[in-house]
């Protein structure tokens, strides 16, 4: 570690306006990669903003077909969430207990780690990520490896998950960490058959040939014959390309049975 400024904030307002005031400032959420980083020396602010002080920024809302979920809640409050099982179910997979309940959301996908389990829930189910600026659908936020549409101060709220007709999650664990060496998210929405990938790419993506076939035959054996390109998928001492594209197919039955 080394000596930087923390600042605890109680709004929004107060934390935008402090990270343009300060040098080189990040947000501190749940703290689950920034510290790390910090301990590590990676990365080296002048200004650490602590958001744990903003109430508004937790919790879980019901609403009119859907649910919004607060920026700062836990992993371990989603994962007890009773409206979308297989985002709760996609909450109680992640990391250990500690994780879960000091983890959240906001912080989860705003780090975009290509082996999170929440990009694909938020892909998978259309979901709308809420900013102190603006609202931006999940097809657009999710950019490249820890990459996302977010500007620069610009602080996540909260996310906006449309209620699905049915949909599960399903995913190969690393045992050590439990993040995703390939999960897959399947969602029967009003706009149709979603499926969202992670830990198989630089980036969370939807397997659009996957959801094609599911679109006129929802059966786990309507998947075996898609061919999945593994050409650009991650290769590590986790996993081989090919073996995460094979992954993807097995991960997507499973999901399908899961539901069914």
């Amino acid at each position: 570690m080394y000596s930087f400024n923390y600042h605890c904030v109680s709004s929004t307002e107060e934390a935008s306006a402090l990270f343009d005031s300060c040098e080189s400032a990040v947000y501190l959420s749940g703290g689950m990669t920034l510290i790390p980083t910090l301990k590590q020396r990676l990365d080296y602010p002048t200004d650490v903003i602590d958001l744990r002080g903003i109430d508004d920024l937790e919790g879980i809302v019901a609403e009119i077909g859907s649910i919004r979920v607060g920026s700062r809640t836990c992993h371990a409050d989603v994962a007890c969430n009773q409206h979308i099982h297989a985002l709760a179910d996609l909450a109680g997979g992640i990391g250990d207990l500690q994780v879960r309940n000091c983890g959240t959301i906001g912080g989860s996908i705003a780090n975009n780690d290509p082996a999170a389990d929440y990009p694909a829930a938020l892909l998978g189910l259309g979901a709308t990520v809420h900013t102190n600026n603006r609202d931006i659908g999940a097809d657009d936020f999710f950019v490249d490896l820890f990459e996302t549409a977010l500007e620069m101060g610009e602080i996540v709220t909260a996310v906006s998950f449309p209620q699905p007709q049915r949909a599960a999650y399903v995913k190969f664990p690393n045992p050590a960490s439990r993040y995703a060496v390939v999960g897959v998210f399947v969602a029967d929405t009003s706009a149709g058959i979603r499926v969202a990938v992670t830990g198989a790419g630089s980036c969370v993506f939807r397997a659009t040939a996957i959801e094609d076939v599911l679109q006129r035959d929802f059966r786990p054996a309507a998947v075996e014959g898609v061919s999945v390109d593994h050409s650009n998928f991650n290769s590590d001492i986790h996993a081989s390309q090919e073996f995460r594209g094979h992954l993807v197919t097995e991960m997507t039955k499973r999901a399908v049975a899961k539901i069914a």
